[in-house]
């Protein structure tokens, strides 16, 4: 996936603008970020706060499944508005 971004940001002209020279040195240590990614998602995802894997190569497709996601997260919460601080009978606004 991030070869073939590359390689479109050299082809395309209207992504060549986004190349740079030093992403090819940051290509070299892909398998090292994987790695360390893999590491922080086992170590840090809980059944209380777990981490979602989202696919991010199509945006429309990202957007779906993140709204669902929290769609889904807030309806299991069910979430109520808080009780006024105060009493509010007999408080007029004038």
């Amino acid at each position: 996936e991030q070869k073939a971004r590359l390689e479109a940001r050299l082809r395309d002209p209207r992504k060549c603008w986004k190349f740079n020279p030093e992403d090819l040195k940051e290509r070299e240590a892909w398998d090292d970020y994987v790695t360390a990614y893999e590491d922080a998602l086992a170590k840090c995802s809980t059944e209380y706060a777990p981490w979602h894997i989202i696919p991010a190569n199509r945006k429309w497709y990202r957007n779906l499944v993140v709204a669902e996601l929290l769609a889904d997260t807030l309806e299991a919460m069910d979430p109520r508005w808080p009780a006024p601080a105060c009493d509010l009978s007999g408080i007029e606004v004038t």
